[in-house]
């Protein structure tokens, strides 16, 4: 044997299979850890990151359906009903978080009178979803979610096409999610046809925003979950993309949190709404100024994003970028 004879270690090319494992695994255990803190209630932030644990591993476990045999006890929508129990109570401090800390030092006393006691009612709401959160977390059931998937991550099983390179159907995963994202009604809120071409409206003032917003607020909401969806399915194959995929993922990142910021400024209105009985705009004048401030600056973000998603040739470039997927030995290495 010639010692000066270099030689290279392969990687093994890791199988479908072998991701949808590993993915389910990091998504699992980042949601457990968090759990006991969660019961504690002592920070936010634990809620805040085991909602987004299970966010993952409800993502993985839709993304990867057509690869696993999976227990029916740890379905996606079970596991979908666990984040929306938490979500409540996640929603509830975002809105308690942005009215004593982004709003409440900027207004006159005259209104921070009137969020004292909206406030009030946002904790007794808190108090009652809080309850709900240790109550599905204590229940059988979520126990029996966890001991499936457990017993699941001891002894995978799968469907047939497990076995198949991941290189080999990455794109198959992903452009059905992308394309249903592209072809979302919301992308032509606001817009004109033109001259054979769509055009986004750029001249929109904030009272016809509004007034679109009011109209058709809800159909950009459920763009926003799917980005949501697209966003944390792309997050999953990461490292088997070069950097123009990242940036696709910021992309879809960047439309769910400024349409994400529609929708928080929308409900936290509609809250105070409900609360002071009346017109907003007499109660809490300044507050519902800013709101629609903030409604206005993120609809402006929004269009930015629309416009660039509208142009045919980024998202051809997008579609490209998804077929080609760019699988070294590192990449093989990370999935493992």
């Amino acid at each position: 044997m010639n010692l000066q004879t270099s030689t290279k270690i392969k990687t093994q090319v890791k199988t479908l299979g072998d991701v949808a494992a590993g993915a389910i695994e990091k998504y699992f255990h980042k949601t457990i850890a968090h759990e006991a803190d969660v019961l504690k209630d002592k920070d936010a932030e634990e809620l805040h990151q085991m909602r987004v644990g299970l966010r993952r591993l409800r993502s993985a476990v839709t993304g990867f359906a057509p690869v696993l045999d999976f227990p029916k006890q740890a379905k996606e929508h079970k596991i979908g009903k666990v984040g929306r129990i938490l979500g409540t109570l996640r929603d509830l401090d975002v809105m308690l978080e942005n009215l004593q800390n982004r709003y409440y030092p900027n207004l006159p006393i005259e209104e921070q009178k009137i969020l004292d006691q909206a406030l009030l009612t946002l904790l007794k709401q808190r108090r009652r979803a809080l309850k709900g959160v240790r109550a599905i977390l204590d229940r059988k059931t979520y126990e029996l979610l966890k001991k499936s998937i457990e017993d699941w991550l001891d002894k995978p099983k799968f469907r047939a096409i497990s076995n198949l390179p991941i290189a080999d159907v990455l794109p198959d995963l992903l452009l059905p999610q992308v394309s249903e994202f592209f072809l979302h009604p919301a992308w032509l809120l606001g817009t004109e046809y033109q001259d054979g071409e769509v055009k986004v409206c750029d001249d929109l003032n904030a009272e016809s925003v509004e007034q679109k917003l009011a109209a058709e607020g809800k159909i950009l909401h459920d763009l926003r979950k799917q980005a949501k969806k697209v966003r944390y399915l792309m997050n999953l194959f990461g490292d088997f993309y070069g950097e123009s995929y990242e940036v696709y993922v910021e992309d879809v990142k960047a439309v769910q949190e400024c349409l994400g910021d529609i929708q928080d400024s929308e409900v936290l209105g509609d809250f105070l709404t409900d609360f002071v009985e009346c017109d907003l705009k007499k109660e809490l004048p300044q507050l519902a100024g800013i709101l629609a401030e903030n409604r206005y600056a993120a609809w402006g973000k929004w269009q930015i994003l629309q416009r660039r998603y509208l142009n045919g040739e980024i998202r051809q470039d997008l579609r490209s970028a998804l077929i080609h997927p760019v699988l070294t030995d590192d990449a093989n290495l990370k999935a493992s």
